[in-house]
């Protein structure tokens, strides 16, 4: 376990380290695009972490809740539930101004974009940080990333795993040492940019949908993009990427953990720009894009043991403007 670190004052606090966070939890339908959130936490935190308040509500997601045995809110529980159009201003109010913390970051803002998105709106939320990425700055000694093993370091003791409040709570109590040792060394929080999905929203020609009466019928919400499978490159792999060179058409990419510009959409601009998406690392694949090279997912293990060239997104979106034409 280990011990809070308070030596680190106000006078010594870094500059350039933001002026409030809002630690977040969203239980939800599922891990798909078109999941929904039925349920949702804030604590909300002064610039040395420390506790100002904490929100929480339950959300109607407008179909089956999904893994009933995992959050444990049923089709009965969540039946009167407010929709979250009805809680969207209340939220927002909770992150305005702050930086969107949670573990694993990309999901959780990702699933608030796009319940803003679907209500026509937008999370007022610019920065988020992750803290398995500010663990690993820290290079915490961590069995694995999961939350647990985050909260058993720091002493923090779980009452009610994945309920929204009870993992915000621990998420808060394990982040403020966290970033008092992160002040303390003087380590760059890893804060990456949060982009609303606004151009997801209902569009004019397909109708709201609003609170149905056979709750927990299959439901998607007008105007959200469908999932869908994405049309064969047409053009030949021309290889692997070579570092003095510009990327070519045809050319297999593959994308792995936290990007801040939607993953959605980093892959629709790939495929626009004549590449082809890989939803696995394998030989043939030309590119890894990460901002976490060293993390032992199963694709940047893949890269490494194939010697796949790798780029974090930043050098990537710079490559995706100036894509070669395919071999005539």
């Amino acid at each position: 376990m280990t011990v809070l670190d308070d030596r680190t004052t106000t006078a010594t606090w870094p500059a350039a380290y933001p002026q409030g966070y809002a630690v977040v939890d969203v239980e939800t339908t599922g891990l798909a695009r078109d999941d929904r959130i039925v349920s949702a936490a804030v604590y909300r935190l002064d610039a040395q972490g420390n506790v100002q308040d904490h929100w929480y509500t339950l959300v109607n997601p407008e179909r089956d809740p999904g893994p009933v045995w995992i959050h444990g809110l049923t089709s009965e529980v969540l039946a009167d539930a407010p929709l979250f159009p009805e809680i969207a201003a209340e939220f927002a109010a909770r992150l305005d101004g702050r930086v969107l913390v949670a573990h694993n970051a990309m999901f959780d803002w990702q699933m608030i974009a796009r319940e803003y998105a679907r209500a026509e709106s937008a999370a007022p939320v610019r920065q988020r940080l992750c803290t398995i990425a500010l663990s690993k700055e820290l290079a915490l000694p961590l069995p694995n990333h999961k939350l647990e093993s985050l909260a058993a370091h720091f002493g923090v003791v779980q009452q009610r795993a994945h309920n929204a409040l009870d993992d915000a709570r621990v998420l808060a109590e394990a982040f403020r040492p966290s970033l008092h040792a992160a002040a303390e060394r003087g380590v760059r929080l890893p804060l990456l940019e949060c982009r609303p999905l606004t151009e997801w929203a209902a569009s004019p020609a397909e109708p709201r949908i609003g609170r149905q009466s056979s709750y927990g019928s299959s439901y998607r919400a007008g105007g959200w993009r469908p999932s869908r499978k994405r049309p064969a490159c047409p053009y030949p792999n021309p290889g692997r990427y070579e570092s003095d060179k510009p990327l070519k058409q045809g050319m297999r990419i593959a994308f792995s953990g936290d990007t801040s510009i939607d993953r959605e959409l980093l892959e629709d601009r790939t495929v626009d720009a004549g590449l082809h998406v890989a939803t696995s690392v394998s030989r043939l694949t030309s590119l890894l894009v990460t901002n976490d090279p060293d993390s032992a997912t199963s694709k940047t293990v893949k890269a490494k043991s194939f010697g796949t060239p790798v780029v974090d997104e930043a050098a990537y979106t710079q490559l995706l403007r100036d894509v070669a034409p395919a071999d005539g």
